[in-house]
């Protein structure tokens, strides 16, 4: 299937370092096998034939940059922008002058044209574009603080993607003042001589209050938070069929209300989507059932609900609310494994050995009582040894609770160690967790918890996803894969060079095993945080496709998500087709009746970007409420690690808020002449010279790793920015994070 090389091909033409590479030093760098090659070559050869790329002198390269191009513009704080080409060319990307930028913002779909700047004595041509017309818009609604100046109105607007300041008419209109939040649209773009102008749709509260930012944050990000009365409808209709015990007379699903079912969800989980049986087996085998809620059986393809479902595509899970995929009718009710409730299932059935090695698999539909329900916190304790307790639902664990978690943990185990011994990553990145009081105001933020309970059902989830992906693969049906392509040599060249600078060493060729050791050298360390991160911005990300590339950080060939058909799209087309194969209809030889590779590949693709789209409204709106708790702190000091350094100063990450700031270069350079100075002024010959512009990232004393006590100098809301400088009180030690 040579499309499977396409997006990792056209990624390493537009890297900025790429050097012309042959076929072969292509594949190399690519580390395609001998297995693939000839894959491999029909997909290069498929991409000279559409002109995506060209061979010249047996190099392949991108072509040249035609004199009109349709792109995405992408504007920069200083007023001129960027075209990226939809088709990627070798020049890169086409420089948009301020002037030239029409009425542009940010995300717009555009057509430019290039105009040539003339030639430098020993450069090449200079190009630069102008864009002719805006095709498409990315959205015509901001959200934004109100404000006045010199008798004028206007609107700040928030986000990257925004225009800067829009004009307004009187705002009273819908009784908004100076210091509101409100829903703005525009009526006249901008231009290089003007501001846009806009009308206030909707006024949200006082800028900073958590109902004025939940609803900016549903704007900015087009999120649909309210239910269509057709879905609405369509919900309440399948509500009607459930009949469990009507579904187990008539033989389509099994009865398996009598086994031992439990879940275990974090304590503020609204829905529970998957619930762990256990059986342990004769020759120490064990069978694992993962029972996955059955949301097929309530949503109707095509249905209006379906088609809604499939637009949300994801449930999104904002600090303090959730904005679901389906009605909570569905997804808090007849969808969800509530414990002592008869709920319907797709089982997928695994038998390991002690080893944690797959022996055979099967799948039902089934209809499951779950007969506890855990939280990790409540999993952990029984894990530490605690037999005899409350649950948090206020109930005593039961005997046989406790030994089937304690069952999970032996075989969680033994499959973690099997999957680590194949590669497996596992990154130590801890994750903000922001604490709400009873008003759901968050008054404070720890780390995410990390402890083997989340481990536990992470290895069980992986062994369900994986038996579904072998399934299909092996019928040969095109399905929506979760994939996670390996990274080029050109990025691990640039891991190596960040693991450097922390004073590791690592191998030329940065294969998985490599990667784990060096995550488990630097495990407990001042550095860990920082060289986990260098991986993790090293790797792709993980993305739905039906192509067949397999998921590298889980070095896993076979992989899909199945087990959240409540809150994930894709895991509910993985349930229909399952649904399929358990009634006769999905074979071999009756793959084509099914959606194929080319409508799949549409829908994963739509997916992939509601998915990054969720993630970043989920990220804005906790930073958002870390830096609300941060204005308090203004003027603490506190401890960090520096994560990059660029010419403008340093990005600290602040260990206690889990959040990045910037100490400004010429601020580092005040700190650096007062303790060389000890506060007092000098002059003549001995005057301290600061770092000339465009060289700090070379001369900076602090190096990403470095630990440093900082001090939180202001903060901004509207452009969600931390303002560091380093406290009076720190000395740099001499031997600071010092080399191995």
């Amino acid at each position: 299937m040579p499309k499977r090389f396409y997006n990792p091909i056209l990624k390493l033409l537009t890297r900025r370092d790429y050097q012309p590479l042959t076929v072969k030093g292509f594949a190399s760098a690519l580390h395609i096998n001998s297995d693939l090659m000839s894959v491999f070559k029909q997909a290069i050869g498929q991409m000279v034939d559409s002109g995506a790329i060209i061979i010249d002198n047996k190099q392949v390269s991108l072509p040249g940059m035609a004199d009109k191009i349709t792109g995405t513009f992408s504007a920069t704080s200083k007023g001129f922008g960027f075209v990226r080409p939809d088709k990627p060319c070798k020049e890169g990307d086409l420089f948009i002058p301020e002037e030239y930028a029409l009425d542009a913002l940010s995300g717009d779909k555009v057509i430019a044209v290039r105009l040539h700047r003339g030639k430098r004595p020993g450069q090449k041509d200079r190009y630069i574009g102008r864009i002719k017309e805006v095709v498409n818009r990315q959205t015509d609604q901001f959200a934004g603080t109100v404000f006045k100046e010199e008798n004028i109105w206007y609107v700040q607007p928030e986000g990257k993607n925004a225009p800067d300041r829009i004009v307004i008419d009187d705002p009273s209109a819908k009784k908004a003042k100076a210091g509101d939040k409100v829903i703005i649209e525009i009526i006249a773009w901008p231009s290089p001589q003007y501001y846009a102008t806009g009308v206030i749709t909707e006024a949200l509260g006082k800028s900073g209050t958590d109902k004025a930012e939940l609803k900016a944050v549903i704007c900015r990000y087009n999120l649909d938070d309210k239910f269509s009365r057709s879905s609405m409808r369509d919900a309440k209709a399948s509500i009607h069929t459930f009949d469990p015990q009507k579904l187990i007379d008539s033989g389509e699903y099994e009865d398996v209300r009598d086994k031992n079912v439990i879940t275990i969800d974090p304590d503020s989980a609204r829905d529970y989507d998957d619930a762990i049986s256990l059986q342990k087996l004769p020759n120490n085998c064990y069978k694992l059932g993962v029972h996955i809620a059955d949301v097929s059986r309530f949503v109707v393809p095509d249905s209006h609900l379906d088609r809604q479902a499939k637009q949300r595509a994801t449930s999104v899970y904002l600090p303090g609310y959730v904005i679901p995929m389906l009605p909570e009718t569905l997804s808090n009710g007849l969808c969800s494994l509530q414990p002592g409730r008869d709920r319907l299932a797709k089982s997928a059935y695994i038998k390991l050995d002690s080893k944690g090695n797959v022996l055979e698999t099967s799948f039902a539909n089934s209809v499951i009582r779950s007969s506890q329900r855990l939280t990790y916190e409540d999993a952990d304790k029984i894990i530490e040894g605690h037999t005899k307790f409350e649950l948090f639902i206020g109930e005593p664990v039961s005997s046989s609770t406790v030994r089937i978690v304690r069952k999970m943990t032996d075989l969680a185990k033994a499959i973690q160690k099997r999957r680590q011994n194949a590669g497996m990553l596992s990154l130590d990145i801890p994750r903000a967790r922001l604490i709400f009081d009873d008003n759901n105001k968050a008054v404070d933020v720890e780390p995410e918890s990390s402890t083997f309970s989340h481990t536990m059902i992470e290895m069980f989830m992986l062994e369900a996803n994986e038996a579904v992906a072998r399934l299909f693969d092996g019928i040969k049906v095109p399905f929506i894969r979760r994939i996670h392509e390996d990274p080029n040599s050109l990025v691990c060249t640039e891991l190596a060079q960040s693991v450097k600078l922390c004073g590791h060493v690592i191998p030329k060729h940065m294969d998985r095993k490599a990667i784990q050791q060096l995550l488990m050298a630097v495990k407990g360390t001042p550095e860990s945080f920082l060289i986990n991160l260098a991986v993790l911005r090293s790797l792709q990300k993980a993305v739905y496709s039906p192509v067949p590339t397999g998921h590298y950080a889980l070095a896993s060939k076979y992989y899909c998500h199945f087990t959240s058909p409540i809150r994930r799209y894709p895991d509910l087309t993985i349930h229909r087709l399952l649904d399929a194969y358990i009634k006769g209809h999905l074979r071999v030889n009756t793959v084509s009746d099914f959606p194929s590779f080319d409508e799949l590949m549409e829908l994963a693709e739509h997916c992939s970007t509601r998915e990054r789209n969720s993630e970043s409204a989920e990220n804005d709106l906790r930073d958002l409420k870390i830096i609300q708790l941060l204005e308090k702190h203004v003027g603490e000091d506190l401890e960090g690690t520096v994560v990059s350094v660029t010419n403008f100063g340093l990005f600290v990450r602040i260990d206690k808020y889990l959040i990045e700031g910037l100490i400004k270069a010429e601020d580092i350079h005040r700190w650096q002449v007062a303790q060389a100075t000890g506060g007092r002024s000098r002059k003549g010959k001995g005057r301290i010279k600061g770092v000339a512009p465009g060289k700090f990232a070379e001369k900076s004393p602090f190096k990403p790793g470095h630990r440093l006590k900082i001090r939180i100098a202001d903060v901004n809301l509207l452009f969600r920015t931390i303002d560091l400088t380093v406290s009076p009180d720190y000395a740099m030690k001499v031997n600071h994070n010092k080399r191995r």
